[in-house]
C-alpha cells in the first residue's frame, strides 16, 4: 500500500481546498513572504491559465511558487536556451520552477585532444 502523501500534516485533497494566503501560513518564510507581497502580474497571468485548466502551459516565471493546485499538471519552463517539460509532483509543494529546470548542464569532457599529453604530441594531425 502507498503511504499517503502530508505536506506539514495536511493531505493533498486539504491542501487543494485551502485558499493561497492559508496556504502560505505552512510554506518557508521567504515564500510566504513572496505570497504576502502578492504576485507579479506575469505569475497572476500563470495562475489564470492554471485555474481555466489550459494544456500546454509555458511560462518564463522561474520564481512562481509551486502551489496545491498545481499538482498533477505539466509546465513547460524557459531555461534560457529551451522549455523543459515539469511535471509537477506532490513532493514540490512550496518550491519554485526555476529549482526543477536547470539554467547550465553538467560538463562532459571527452578524450584529450592532440597534443594534450606527452603520448598524443607525437601523433600526426591527419
Amino acid at each position: 500500500m502507498a503511504k499517503e502523501f502530508l505536506y506539514r500534516g495536511k493531505s493533498l485533497v486539504d491542501l487543494k481546498k485551502m485558499s493561497v494566503e492559508d496556504f502560505a501560513k505552512l510554506v518557508p518564510s521567504r515564500e510566504r513572504r513572496k505570497i504576502k507581497r502578492g504576485f507579479s502580474d506575469m505569475e497572476k497571468k500563470l495562475l489564470e491559465r492554471v485555474r481555466a485548466n489550459k494544456k500546454d502551459i509555458k511560462t518564463h516565471c522561474r520564481d512562481m511558487i509551486i502551489l496545491p493546485e498545481m499538482v498533477g499538471r505539466t509546465f513547460k519552463v524557459h531555461s534560457g536556451k529551451e522549455w523543459l517539460l515539469l511535471m509537477i509532483e506532490p513532493e514540490m509543494l512550496g518550491h519554485r520552477f526555476g529549482e526543477f529546470s536547470l539554467t547550465r548542464k553538467q560538463v562532459r569532457h571527452s578524450a584529450p585532444g592532440i597534443g594534450a599529453t606527452r603520448s598524443s604530441a607525437s601523433l600526426s594531425v591527419r
